[in-house]
Formats: C-alpha cells, structure tokens, sequence
C-alpha cells in the first residue's frame, strides 16, 4: 500500500534562514529513502516562475500582488503539488498561503477576508500538513540579506514592514498551534535543523 505524501511548507520573512533549513530537510529525507519534491512560490512551474520574476521586480497594487500569487499558486498545486502528493512523494515548499496572509494582509494591509475568499477558490479545504515558521528579528535578517545580495522589491521593504509581517505569521501560527512549528532563526542552524528532524520523525 502506497504510503501517503506529506506537504511541508517553510515560512518567515525574508532573510529568517528557512531556504536554509528547507534544503537540509530535503537532504534528510532523501537519506530516509524518501521521494522529495522541492518547490517554491511565487513559482514552483515555469508559469510561475516567469509570474514570479515580475511579482518580485515590478511595481504593483496590493491588489494586483495578491492575485498573482493566487494564479501562480492554483497552476503549482495543478501542475506540481498534488500530483507529487498522489504519488506518494514528500513536497517541501518554501512558503504558501500563510505567506500572503502575512505580506499581503500583515505587510500591505489588505483584509483577511480578500485572502480567505480566493483561498476558498483555489485550494477549500487544502492545507499544508506541517509548516516551519522560522522566526527573526526584522534586523537581524536585514543584516543577513544586506550581506548576501542584491533586494528584490520584497526584500527593499522597510523595518516596519517586516515586523508587521513577522506579527502576523505568529499570529497565524497561534491560530494553528497543531500544523505551525516555530524555530528560533537566531539560533545555531544545526539545532534548528535537529529540532525540525525530531518533528517530522513519527513520519518516517
């Protein structure tokens, strides 16, 4: 009987580390004998990835954002995710719906309604089964990102931006203590990566 595929998703504000810890699950997994998708969004198909390469360098309305997101991510979960899920593979994402409630909602400030109506339309009733919120200080993470490239127009945004995205990923993450998993992203990225080991281990 065909074991059943497990959705992961890696979320936190730019600079927080997840790409990081997503790339050593991945690796971990893989080693357990596990089939591993890794994905991303905005991206994840090549609509996506040419969707994502204006979302992050063209000036746009709130608005505008979020239904980009949204038709990237409906084309990823048709093209990618839950055939990848059928078949019984791992899918490891860095970042999903929680992401747009928190730059869209948290950062841009549109209302949570906007983002639960197009959730109901794209994916009602679908959910990742974990989700690592790697958490940070706003200046901590600019320091990273000031040190590592060039900002998209995301990464640009200002202090303010990021600790009000920040607040509601950890809001998202009270609403749902049983499917978010919060790490401290100051921490030695070893210990992160045992802790999300130790997480996932009833899994395998």
């Amino acid at each position: 009987m065909m074991q059943p595929g497990r959705f992961i998703t890696f979320e936190g504000i730019d600079g927080a580390g997840k790409s990081t810890q997503l790339q050593q699950l991945s690796d971990h997994l893989t080693q357990a004998g596990i089939c591993v998708v890794k994905t991303r969004e905005p991206g994840g198909t090549p609509v996506g990835e040419l969707l994502r390469d204006i979302v992050l360098n063209q000036a746009m309305s709130a608005q505008a954002e979020t239904l980009i997101m949204f038709a990237i991510r409906a084309e990823h979960l048709r093209e990618l995710i839950k055939p990848a899920l059928a078949q019984g593979h791992w899918v490891v994402c860095d970042r999903f719906t929680d992401a747009s409630y928190a730059y869209q909602c948290g950062g841009r400030g549109l209302a949570p309604a906007h983002i639960d109506t197009m959730v109901q339309w794209v994916h009602p009733g679908f959910a990742p089964d974990l989700t690592f919120l790697v958490d940070i200080d706003p200046k901590v993470a600019a320091a990273r990102l000031a040190r590592a490239r060039a900002a998209d127009r995301f990464e640009s945004e200002t202090l303010d931006f990021f600790s009000r995205v920040r607040n509601a990923y950890l809001e998202r993450a009270n609403q749902e203590p049983e499917r978010f998993c919060v790490l401290d992203g100051s921490a030695n990225s070893q210990d992160i990566h045992q802790r999300i080991c130790t997480r996932i281990a009833k899994w395998l």
